[in-house]
């Protein structure tokens, strides 16, 4: 296999296994975990898109952890400011962190490492959504087409990924852990997504559509399996209820359902 002992530089390969070695630990201490599916990340053979979920700030840990175990080292598509700072910026820079500039001006060598990632059978983890879903019972909402737009460029394959159970470790817009009692995260991995007809199309907007609904129908799906419930008939559109598309306003929309703690839930 590919991955993390594959094609990454001998800098890349430490600066993971440092990362790991402060995040394994910590994630094997708060949860129990379950992994389902991860045999399908073996047969894909080189490196890929993964498509997650997004319900907890902690779940790029719970997906993280769970692709670096399986041989795939996991880079995230992050902000740009977040390489300045000298000591996050050379681990950002150090794992291969993909910086995004939402100006638009370094959309070109985010393609680029984009694109370097794939070829070292690594993992490039894509948030279709763009923030902590708005949906009050925390199914996916309506997504954006970055994922899209970079699967159709870079002809990489979109793997969906979906996890439960790490948002009640940490709610989402909480200000605390959660830790007792203890909790257990599990993901499933999904089936690829099949987007081979739309490659050869030109990209405008019908495509991209076209591939994003696809993409967020499989993560629904695939979170309907392991929560055991029908997800909502239409997916949650924050524009329509009045809410941000960035950051953690959710005030101006649905109410974010309350534990009796003060935490959030489900």
């Amino acid at each position: 296999m590919t991955g993390r002992h594959g094609n990454e530089s001998l800098g890349e390969r430490v600066a993971f296994a440092i990362a790991a070695a402060i995040v394994r630990p910590l994630m094997n201490l708060l949860m129990d975990r379950e992994w389902r599916g991860t045999e399908k990340l073996a047969a894909l053979g080189g490196g890929f898109i993964a498509c997650p979920n997004h319900c907890t700030e902690i779940d790029p840990l719970t997906v993280g952890h769970m692709l670096y175990n399986n041989g795939r080292s996991p880079h995230f598509l992050a902000k740009a400011g977040l390489f300045k700072p000298p000591v996050l910026g050379q681990i950002m820079r150090g794992t291969k962190q993909i910086p995004v500039d939402r100006g638009g001006t370094g959309a070109g060598s985010s393609l680029e490492v984009a694109r370097e990632v794939i070829d070292e059978g690594g993992a490039i983890i894509v948030y279709p959504e763009g923030t902590l879903t708005r949906d009050p019972n925390l199914w996916p909402m309506k997504g954006h087409t970055g994922a899209a737009r970079l699967a159709l460029k870079t002809g990489a394959p979109v793997v969906p990924i979906v996890h439960w159970g790490d948002h009640e470790l940490f709610p989402r817009y909480a200000k605390r852990l959660y830790v007792f009692p203890r909790k257990k995260a599990v993901v499933l991995v999904g089936d690829p997504v099949d987007l081979d007809d739309l490659r050869g199309r030109p990209m405008d907007k019908t495509t991209l559509v076209e591939a994003t609904e696809r993409i967020m129908a499989a993560i629904t799906g695939l979170l309907a399996e392991l929560r055991g419930e029908e997800p909502p008939a239409e997916r949650w559109d924050p524009a329509a209820n009045d809410q941000s598309l960035h950051g953690r306003d959710v005030a101006r929309g649905a109410r974010v359902p309350t534990t009796d703690d003060g935490g959030t839930a489900a």
